[in-house]
This record gives C-alpha cells, structure tokens and sequence, in this order.
C-alpha cells in the first residue's frame, strides 16, 4: 500500500512538460506570495481571520491487530480514542497591520514577478514548446 502511494506521488510529480515545470519550480515564492495576498485580502474583506487548531475528539476507531502467521484473520477490535482533528477558528485581527502586510505582500510581488520573467525567459528558451 505504502509503494503505490508512493508511486502516486511520483507520477503526480512527474505531471506537466518540462517547461511548466522549470517555470513553477523557478516562481514558487511568487506563488506562495500570490497565496498570502488572497489569503489577507480574504481577512480583510471579512473583517477577521482563522487560526487552524488541533482539537481531539474522542471517537471509535478500528484497532485490530496486524495480521501474523500465527492468527493470520485476527478478530476485528473495535476502540474508543482520542483522534486529532484540524479546525479553523475564528481569530480576531489588528485590520491597520493586516492592510500593511497586505501593502508589503504586493511590494514583494512586483519584485519577485520582474524577476520572474527572466526565470521564466530562460525555461521558455531551455524547453521550447
């Protein structure tokens, strides 16, 4: 199971041309800046923000041993436990320092996007299409 999961990953990986992915290997922090922005602008929009928690909820899980030669069809088990469990949370915000970091955002983004384009240029001329 593990194998094909990881093989999964692999073909996912391997996904688009050569050029595509020089060009977002090349501008991932332009990306991740790109995220940031909606992500602010989202919090602004609103008014607050989320925070993401892991909370544990107490729940029955499935905890029948591993299969082995000596009882290769073991009896299914069933316990009560505590799985962890991701929620967003409301959070209130400072809105004067969420438009600055949002004013700070769009700064580096325009200096990550003009050199962007030279990364951009070079994987177009590497991998033409």
């Amino acid at each position: 199971m593990k194998r094909l999961i990881l093989l999964s990953l692999l073909a996912l990986a391997a996904c688009g041309t050569p050029q595509e992915q020089c060009i977002s290997s090349g501008t991932r922090d332009l990306q991740v800046v790109d995220r940031l922005i909606r992500e602010t602008e989202g919090n602004l929009a609103r008014g607050y923000g989320f925070e993401t928690v892991t909370e544990y909820e107490a729940r029955w899980i499935d905890c029948t041993p591993r299969p082995t030669e000596a009882v290769p069809e073991p009896e299914r088990q069933m316990c009560f436990d505590r799985v962890p469990v991701t929620v967003h949370k409301e959070v209130a915000l400072d809105l004067n320092a969420e438009a600055a970091k949002l004013q700070s955002l769009q700064a580096k983004r325009a200096s990550l996007a003009k050199a962007a384009e030279g990364v951009i240029a070079q994987c177009n001329a590497r991998y033409p299409e």
